[in-house]
């Protein structure tokens, strides 16, 4: 998610893609796109049908909690 935060903007609305995210994490698009969809059954990112992907307000916020203690999110 913090890839994803530095990669786009929730305010302006400045999405990256999935394949950018793979490459810059050298990780398939698979395995990105399964992360992905698991935040945003979370409301902490925002997928388009055309693979492009933003961080979101609740996701930015999220990470500027700043905490070194685990955080989980449950979608329910």
């Amino acid at each position: 998610m913090e890839q994803l935060a530095t990669a786009s903007d929730a305010d302006q609305r400045e999405t990256t893609t999935t394949a950018a995210l793979a490459a810059m994490l050298e990780i398939d698009e698979g395995t990105i796109e399964s992360h992905l969809n698991g935040l945003a059954a979370c409301e902490l990112v925002r997928t388009y049908p055309d693979g492009r992907v933003r961080i979101t307000i609740t996701g930015e916020e999220l990470l500027a909690l700043d905490t070194d203690e685990l955080v989980i999110v449950d979608s329910n």
